[in-house]
């Protein structure tokens, strides 16, 4: 009889286990985070999170660690860092970024106590990095949606944005904002907030559109609200002829446009135009020679560690 008790109860803690490790590897928290320079470098992410510490539980830094583990160049070991707190663990880098300690991160738009709060699954967290790490007047900022349904082109969207300031007993006060410029992948619109807060806009483009804005009157943390329009997305080919006093080549690349790379808006939009890296035949001819310099070196090193 004792016996079968002691099977029954390790049979149920393995179990537990289980469903504990199923749960937490099914987790899926969308993270966006924007930089010193209010940039978002990621919109409303999907991110798997893992328990990296194996407490049991998945909290905000588990969040936080596991997204800058996929998505940033380096892996958390390069962009993200805690230092440890009376109070508990406290950000110390994030997105490679370090300003001794000016950071801000809600979930759901809502304030958080620390990083050791828990999450779950379905949940958005936002964290950004302050601006002027000694100025504190950096408003978080969200509209009334996080996120819209598929659609077809020529939707219609109706948004209202605002934005939160600390009561005297550091409560949080909610207020409208008007006049901010509502953005499209990064491109101003002539959609703009009035007096409730509220803006419309038309999306065109297929693909992924984080819609996010700017405000001239209140310094606010981009918000974000993600809509995917249905659609094919556009292809551009891209010719570039380089010309020497010893040979000319042409080269021709097909670049792929991504669902983020371009949205449109049926209202007058202000381009942005930004400068990419460029790379010339001389770089690709210095990648190939290397690359027969190692095989080479591998080869060598093989034969001898065989004789």
């Amino acid at each position: 009889m004792k016996k079968s008790i002691a099977m029954a109860a390790a049979m149920l803690i393995s179990f537990s286990a289980v469903c504990m490790n199923a749960s937490a590897e099914d987790t899926q928290v969308y993270v966006t985070i924007s930089d010193d320079a209010k940039k978002l470098v990621l919109a409303q992410e999907p991110i798997s999170v893992t328990d990296i510490d194996n407490d049991g539980k998945l909290t905000i830094n588990d969040a936080l660690y596991t997204t800058h583990e996929n998505k940033f160049e380096g892996g958390a070991a390069a962009g993200y860092k805690t230092i440890e707190k009376e109070f508990g663990p406290m950000i110390d880098k994030l997105w490679g970024i370090e300003n001794g300690g000016s950071y801000g991160y809600y979930v759901n738009d809502k304030y958080s106590g620390g990083l050791l709060d828990e999450i779950k699954d379905g949940d958005v967290l936002e964290a950004f990095v302050y601006p002027d790490p000694k100025d504190y007047n950096y408003f978080y900022s969200f509209f009334d949606a996080k996120k819209g349904e598929d659609t077809e082109p020529n939707k219609e969207v109706t948004l209202t944005l605002s934005y939160y300031t600390f009561n005297p007993d550091y409560s949080l006060k909610t207020n409208l904002l008007e006049g901010a410029k509502l953005t499209v992948n990064g491109k101003e619109t002539d959609a703009v907030t009035d007096a409730e807060g509220k803006a419309t806009l038309t999306l065109t483009e297929p693909g992924k559109n984080v819609i996010s804005a700017v405000s001239d009157n209140v310094n606010i943390v981009p918000p974000t609200y993600v809509i995917n329009v249905n659609g094919e997305v556009e292809t551009t080919t891209t010719t570039t002829t380089t010309t020497s006093a010893v040979s000319t080549t042409s080269t021709t690349a097909a670049a792929s446009t991504t669902a983020s790379a371009k949205s449109n808006v049926k209202a007058t939009t202000t381009a942005s135009k930004g400068n990419s890296p460029k790379t010339g035949d001389s770089g690709a001819a210095v990648a190939v020679f290397a690359l027969g310099a190692a095989v080479a070196v591998s080869f060598a090193l093989r034969r001898r560690n065989e004789e």
